[in-house]
């Protein structure tokens, strides 16, 4: 077993790239939100640093950044979501707009994920 981990982990480490793209700070986000009890869908654009409120949830955009050569491209946006009557937030973290469930908010009553960055 060593033998094997001691063959796997340099391959492992070499596959990760090292990489990054350059990015830029959108003005806000656009995200859909789905109500799963009454199936009504909402796209919301908020302004970084605003809120907008879906049912019984309030979904904050805390910044949005996409990659700097491909402004339609993807977008990653950090979310805080409250929900009434709860003291902590029912998500707080990054959404990737190209893998919603990746880092998914994990709620019996609303979905929410992020579809682009604002720019204007």
């Amino acid at each position: 077993m060593p033998r094997l981990i001691a063959f796997i982990l340099p391959l492992m480490l070499a596959s990760v790239s090292t990489a990054q793209v350059a990015t830029s700070n959108g003005t806000g986000v656009t995200v859909r939100a789905l109500d799963k009890i009454t199936g009504r869908v909402q796209e919301l654009q908020i302004a970084a640093g605003q809120s907008a409120t879906v049912g019984r949830i309030t979904v904050t955009a805390n910044e949005c950044r996409y990659p700097e050569s491909n402004a339609a491209g993807e977008a990653y946006a950090s979310l805080t979501i409250m929900e009434i009557g709860k003291d902590a937030p029912v998500y707080q973290g990054w959404m990737i707009a190209s893998s919603p469930a990746l880092n998914a908010m994990d709620h019996q009553r609303y979905d929410v994920w992020v579809l682009r960055c604002t720019t204007s």
